[in-house]
């Protein structure tokens, strides 16, 4: 493992932590998107169908788990916890994301590595996490109220998927024969839509002011 898969993958992880510290301690989800919350759920589920008949190694199942585990749990929070619910705006969080699984999922039966339940469901988590993360940005163009931890959220998702180029990068130049072209066209799409989130963010830090996108 490369220090940008690592750098990636503590990006990630540290993205659901921040997520976590602000609906289990604030006991709010406001300005969270639950479709977005939804949608990476699902790509945990299919990504991870191997997770117990193929064993690569140690930290890379519990990697898994904590994803997983994470995913399915801030999703019970919005849609369960009796105080975090209240926080939840559903009126504003109303874009269609079955219009972003059923396009992924065609696709995914079209173009994948090879046409097994696995490889397609994998396909299916590559392109449906490269726009999971619309609904969420849609939200907080909506409300434009994004607070402190909503914003370095998403930043470090971000963050992560930019890394994770930079790991394909790498291994491309020093492994040979290594080519994944769904892999790397799915990060790079799902990198270009945080280009807008990211100007405005690092406007607000250079500036010292409070994030907003505008409307």
């Amino acid at each position: 493992m490369n220090i940008f898969r690592l750098a990636g993958d503590m990006t990630h992880l540290a993205s659901v932590l921040v997520l976590l510290l602000k609906i289990h301690t604030i006991k709010s989800c406001a300005g969270v998107s639950l479709k977005t919350q939804e949608l990476y759920a699902l790509v945990f589920a299919t990504r991870y169908l191997d997770i117990f008949t193929d064993y690569i190694s140690l930290y890379n199942t519990v990697m898994k788990l904590i994803f997983l585990g994470s995913s399915f749990s801030i999703v019970w929070y919005i849609r369960h916890h009796k105080i975090v619910r209240r926080s939840y705006d559903k009126d504003q969080d109303t874009f269609r994301h079955i219009f972003l699984v059923l396009p992924c999922l065609l696709l995914a039966l079209v173009m994948n590595e090879k046409f097994t339940f696995k490889e397609v469901m994998w396909a299916f988590s590559l392109y449906l996490e490269a726009v999971a993360i619309l609904p969420q940005l849609v939200l907080l163009q909506r409300t434009r109220n994004i607070d402190n931890l909503t914003g370095q959220y998403v930043f470090l998702l971000g963050a992560y998927r930019g890394l994770y180029i930079l790991n394909w990068i790498y291994r491309y130049f020093t492994e040979p024969h290594y080519i994944h072209w769904i892999t790397w066209i799915s990060g790079l799409v799902q990198t270009l839509l945080y280009g807008d989130f990211f100007y405005y963010y690092f406007q607000s830090w250079k500036n010292n002011v409070k994030l907003q996108l505008p409307a």
